[in-house]
């Protein structure tokens, strides 16, 4: 039974092939006008209106798949578009800190180059905490006992003075800026060649006075102010001569005794991210030790 009903569909399949097979032949080898393209044109007239309808009616079905594709790959984009926007802020937020540190590190090489620090070996140190008060303004460097730095050596960066090391540890160091209350060093204003003591203005950060001015009416707005080094074999001074601390701001005061000077660090203690510590070398030491 199965078998019949098998060369049945067999035989219908075949006689439907070659029924199509006949009808092509037919269809190319009539001409133009002839019945098989007359059927073909009838049905195209009764089945185009059905499609154009059918298109008309779907169109809008196709065009909200098409919309919602088309967002969905938008959004997409828009992520990607996003995190390559994220991660080109970051390389250039990277690339921007270490651009102003290389900037601060070649400061300090051409700093050091004719300054009059050629006695002193020093030290480079990253700055990685910062102290700012009214009163008290340090800063903690990643270099210590074991690097030659020692309390009271100076503390530069590439524009000039920035203060002195207070504490020591081993593998680090606390710097008292030119703003600390405590700080005072002394200095001479270049051009009027008037020594005198630079010291911050209590609760005022970052206002400098140059002080006990023998004859202050010479010194001027503008003028350079640097450290006077050694001024008596008594009381030798840490600093070095000739390291820039700033230049006048402004003087309040017309007589001689009420002349406040104001000045202005050349250094900007505030952004800070370099430094170097003026550490003298062993031969300079052992021989400081063996003068009589």
């Amino acid at each position: 039974m199965y078998d019949k009903q098998v060369r049945r569909r067999r035989a219908v399949l075949f006689a439907l092939v070659v029924c199509c097979l006949v009808l092509l032949t037919a269809y190319f080898g009539e001409s133009s006008g002839g019945p098989l393209k007359s059927v073909q044109t009838g049905a195209m007239e009764v089945v185009a209106p059905v499609q154009e309808g059918a298109n008309r009616a779907l169109k809008p079905f196709r065009d909200l798949y098409g919309w919602f594709g088309d967002t969905l790959d938008a959004k997409d984009q828009r992520d990607e578009l996003e995190a390559e926007r994220d991660s080109l802020r970051q390389q250039v937020a990277r690339l921007q800190v270490a651009e102003n540190e290389n900037a601060e590190l070649r400061d300090l090489v051409d700093y050091g180059r004719g300054s009059g620090i050629e006695a002193y070996e020093p030290v480079t140190a990253r700055v990685y905490s910062r102290s700012n008060s009214s009163w008290y303004s340090t800063i903690e460097i990643n270099k210590g006992s074991s690097d030659g730095v020692e309390v009271n050596q100076p503390v530069i960066n590439g524009k000039g003075l920035v203060g002195k090391v207070k504490t020591v540890s081993d593998g680090n160091a606390v710097v008292m800026l030119l703003s600390d209350s405590d700080f005072g060093v002394s200095a001479l204003a270049a051009e009027a060649d008037q020594p005198g003591t630079l010291l911050p203005v209590a609760g005022s950060p970052g206002d400098l006075l140059l002080d006990l001015v023998p004859d202050a009416k010479r010194v001027r707005k503008g003028d350079t102010i640097v450290t006077a080094g050694t001024v008596s074999s008594r009381l030798p001074s840490p600093f070095p001569q000739g390291i820039l601390i700033g230049t006048v701001r402004r003087i309040d005061g017309e007589g001689e005794l009420d002349r406040t000077i104001h000045v202005t660090s050349a250094a900007d203690l505030r952004s800070l991210d370099f430094v170097q510590v003026l550490t003298r070398p062993a031969a300079d030491l052992r021989a400081s030790a063996q003068a009589p």
